[in-house]
């Protein structure tokens, strides 16, 4: 099944899961002679010393309380990265992970519901039930889910395309360690052939369909998802060359055990369930900590439209006063996976500034500025407006600075690994401008776009809310001292 298939039947399951839980839940308490609430709106329309039954008490919470609780479960579910990628997981795994986000959620309920001047009511004592109900029903649910995905894929169904770079020994090795965990489901399309390997046909009677420099080509041309690196020898540079190959394509990589050492400290890594691989990540950052992010961007983003909308207005007028032309200014930029997006700004240059020129990096000192635009540059108001690409999930308040097409073309060709800054979202506020104030009137750009890549790189491998935050408050910093962060 596609991964689509496989998130919408996880969340019908566990909404099943969650509401048979609630019921029971209702059910039990009913019984115990709870819910004082709904015996007392019972009794305005019936004769006394009458209870309801369990329907009546199923319709009196049916369009309110139990939707909300399921909400409530789902949106933890979500932040806990129960809906993430999880192929390589065991059921066990995924059996434990549902066991500690449930009892969490529990938890919270039991505190978030807790009187200190009230004894231990019946609620408290069957939130024990409610737990064990919810751990069996969403945890049954979803092993049975995973039980049935992976006979699908023994059976050759939903298999993800593979290639596997090495054509030795060891990619031999591999192919029959794969077959034989056919659960895992890759199905293995073709080898790619390292630098320093002979020329063969086939291997273990897949061919062998191209070398390591015809990657990104192999990759559309077999509709491949996965790439895994079984290498002879412990080249670092040759695995740099690989993954910087397929750079800006939907893949995911695997590698050989004994290469771990090589990318420890550059990669973060899971062990895939099965075969002796290890993967490496593209999501770095846990789930929760991604949609806490998501949600802070969002805030964000409208407290600076609200909050800010009297300045927004004397800003335009500003503008508008000192130079014909629009207000705000659009720009395209290459976003996360290599997309193009527009990116929004208050104008701060003269209307059709590159019309004579063409694309120019931006400098310090530049007579294209307006004065008005000098202002809104010294106070970084001129990036007010990304807020715009905060809502559309273009841009995050924390990333590397998004950079231009024509100059990503430049980039890519000169820089190691260049690419592999679009892993993810471009943000406003940046690691490398919030550690180092580059010199932006230097006539080597290459030389400052690496140096910006390093700063990018650390923080695409070390993503975390922490980092974030730490970012935020020195880039702050930054901008009281007067020091350029673009």
């Amino acid at each position: 099944m596609s991964k689509v298939q496989e998130k919408i039947l996880l969340l019908l399951s566990d909404v099943v899961a969650i509401n048979l839980a609630s019921l029971i839940f209702l059910w039990m308490k009913s019984v115990g002679g709870g819910l004082p609430g709904v015996v007392a709106y019972w009794l305005r329309t019936h004769p006394a010393n009458t209870r309801p039954d369990f329907f009546y008490i199923l319709d009196y919470y049916l369009y309110d309380a139990l939707p909300a609780i399921c909400l409530c479960w789902l949106l933890l579910f979500f932040f806990f990265g129960l809906y993430r990628d999880s192929q390589s997981n065991s059921r066990l795994d995924e059996g434990i992970e549902v066991f500690k986000v449930i009892t969490l959620g529990t938890l919270l309920f039991f505190v978030a519901t807790f009187d200190l001047e009230k004894p231990l009511a019946l609620t408290r004592a069957l939130l024990f039930s409610y737990w064990l109900a919810m751990v069996a029903l969403v945890g049954g649910g979803r092993i049975g889910l995973r039980s049935l995905q992976r006979a699908l894929l023994v059976r050759g169904i939903g298999r993800r395309h593979t290639l596997i770079v090495g054509s030795d020994a060891r990619g031999l090795r591999l192919l029959q360690e794969l077959r034989a965990s056919p659960a895992q489901g890759y199905e293995v399309v073709g080898f790619v052939r390292a630098s320093d390997e002979e020329k063969r046909s086939a291997v273990g009677g897949v061919p062998v369909v191209g070398g390591v420099g015809e990657l990104a080509g192999l990759i559309g041309a077999h509709h491949v998802e996965v790439v895994l690196i079984a290498l002879q020898s412990n080249s670092h540079q040759e695995v740099l060359q690989i993954v910087e190959g397929a750079a800006g394509q939907s893949v995911s990589f695997g590698i050989t055990p004994d290469l771990y050492d090589i990318v420890a400290g550059h990669v973060r890594t899971q062990q895939i369930y099965g075969a002796p691989l290890m993967e490496l990540r593209s999501e770095l950052m846990p789930p929760w900590e991604q949609g806490i992010k998501r949600l802070v961007d969002v805030a964000v983003a409208m407290g600076l439209l609200a909050g800010l909308a009297p300045l927004w207005i004397l800003v335009a007028l500003a503008i508008k006063l000192e130079s014909r032309g629009p207000v705000f200014f659009g720009q395209e930029r290459v976003g996360k996976e290599g997309r193009i997006f527009t990116m929004y700004k208050f104008r701060s240059m003269v209307v059709d500034a590159e019309e004579g020129t063409g694309p120019v990096w931006v400098k310090g000192r530049d007579p294209r500025v307006t004065r008005v635009g000098r202002v809104l540059r010294a106070l970084h108001l001129d990036e007010l407006p990304q807020c715009l690409n905060f809502l559309q999930g273009e841009m995050s308040l924390v990333g590397p600075r998004p950079e231009r097409p024509y100059f990503v073309e430049q980039f890519k060709k000169q820089i190691p690994l260049y690419m592999r800054r679009f892993n993810v979202k471009p943000g406003l506020l940046g690691w490398a401008q919030s550690k180092h104030e580059f010199d932006i009137d230097a006539k080597d750009l290459t030389r400052i776009a690496r140096e910006r890549l390093e700063y990018d790189l650390y923080y695409i491998e070390n993503m975390s809310l922490r980092l974030d935050f730490k970012i935020m408050l020195q880039t702050i910093w930054f901008v009281l001292t007067g020091k350029s962060t673009r």
